[in-house]
């Protein structure tokens, strides 16, 4: 079977290298915009151009008789690369753009959730200028601030640190009306977590769930990032997590895929799900239409089924016949990034990878040449510690990250007990 996956960060990196352990033996190629190491090494051909173009993805898939692909991030997605595959006949494990919208377009999100009486949504609104802006945002009183549309993870400003006080809510809203839509929410307290499912149209088979730690600086700290790591627990849980709240938040899911069932276009792929678990249980932050990333980096090198045979069951609406396992085991994943990410990064410095033990690595935005691999300005590498607990997880990841040189930077508290412990405190004082 001929196998193409689209993208070229860490979370593909992570697809391909699942797909890699297939023992149906699939053929893998890939396109993406820069040449992925970790990806190419993986690969019997690969395509660099942008994956948004999706005549040229189409035609190249067509070209090397791909069966199926496996599409990684939100903007193929939002320009209808899945659409043009299927109509091509080519199986997608992405969902076409009408539902795929669930992510790129955090208005008509909210308003999907608000329409279908679907749990966990916040006090909303959605502005399209400054009429009533203002009073909104005073009548919250604490607020999160959303672009409606892709920002890569870096868009979003909340009450606190980020914005001191109502009148820099208000100053920030009104500073990304120019061509688009502002959400404002509530700004719901608790702890985040992130629970992932494959889907295909009206099944679900759902990951372990994973803490993805967003701001560039130990004890949360900084400016929002893509993510600088993130971790996850043996149980499929999360040591702040019960059964009840892991209940709830996939009952959302399963209702979000229920009432997107519901529309003329099914949803097959990846469906994620950002909840924040508070005082009154898991509420959504958002959903995306795709792996995390790192999250994906956590789940897929647990995954026990057949990497092929999952991406079938998505494909052919029959996840209900395929028990979908992952190893029980607990990971710790840390990304190194370049010096000054996010705001101010370096680029085109050589990244060097030494000795990391047991740890994984995934390359992710970086690119090759001459035998050597350098930044790009964002994320660089991730490494994963895998382990039977979330300590000695950690211990193996912070070895790796020693072991890499460069112009870099990586958070060293991730997945470490003060953290985690810190955690576990704060939502026994919030459950009161």
């Amino acid at each position: 079977m001929n196998v193409l996956i689209i993208g070229g960060g860490g979370r593909e990196n992570a697809i391909a290298d699942a797909i890699a352990r297939s023992e149906r033996n699939p053929t893998l190629f890939a396109v993406m915009a820069k040449k992925n190491p970790g990806i190419a090494a993986l690969c019997e051909d690969f395509l660099l151009v942008k994956e948004t173009d999706v005549e040229k993805v189409v035609g190249y898939a067509r070209e090397k008789g791909i069966e199926m692909v496996f599409i990684g991030p939100e903007a193929p997605l939002s320009v209808g690369l899945a659409d043009a595959l299927e109509e091509a006949g080519i199986g997608a494990v992405g969902p076409r753009k009408d539902v795929a919208r669930i992510e790129f377009d955090k208005a008509w999100a909210r308003n999907f959730m608000k329409d279908n009486d679907i749990e966990g949504c916040p006090a909303f609104k959605v502005f399209s200028d400054k009429e009533g802006l203002q009073e909104y945002i005073e009548e919250l009183g604490s607020v999160a601030i959303k672009p409606a549309g892709l920002t890569g993870g870096k868009g979003v400003k909340v009450m606190g640190d980020q914005l001191p006080d109502t009148g820099t809510a208000y100053d920030y809203a009104v500073s990304l009306l120019d061509g688009d839509n502002v959400v404002v929410e509530e700004n719901l307290v608790g702890e985040e977590f992130t629970v992932q499912a494959f889907v295909d149209g009206k099944n679900l088979a759902f990951t372990p769930c994973v803490q993805d730690h967003k701001r560039a600086f130990e004890n949360d700290l900084g400016p929002n990032t893509g993510g600088m790591g993130s971790y996850s627990d043996s149980d499929g849980l999360l040591p702040f997590v019960t059964i009840d709240d892991l209940y709830h938040a996939r009952e959302i899911m399963k209702a979000t895929i229920t009432a997107l069932g519901e529309t003329e276009t099914a949803f097959k792929g990846m469906l994620y799900g950002q909840f924040i678990l508070t005082k009154n249980g898991p509420k959504v932050i958002e959903f995306n239409a795709r792996f995390g990333d790192p999250e994906a980096m956590n789940v897929l090198p647990l995954l026990k089924t057949d990497m092929i045979d999952v991406m079938s069951a998505v494909v052919n609406g029959t996840l209900d016949e395929l028990d979908v396992e992952f190893l029980k085991r607990a990971t710790v994943c840390k990304y190194a990034v370049p010096a000054g990410y996010p705001d101010e990064p370096s680029k085109d410095k050589e990244v060097v990878v030494g000795d990391i033990g047991d740890a994984l690595l995934f390359y992710s935005s970086v690119y090759e040449k001459d035998g050597k691999v350098y930044t790009t300005g964002s994320r660089a590498v991730a490494v994963v510690g895998v382990a039977s607990s979330i300590t000695d997880a950690e211990k193996i990841a912070q070895n790796a990250l020693e072991n890499i040189t460069g112009d870099l930077h990586f958070r060293r508290d991730i997945g470490t007990p003060e953290l985690v412990q810190r955690r576990v405190t704060h939502m026994e004082q919030i459950r009161g």
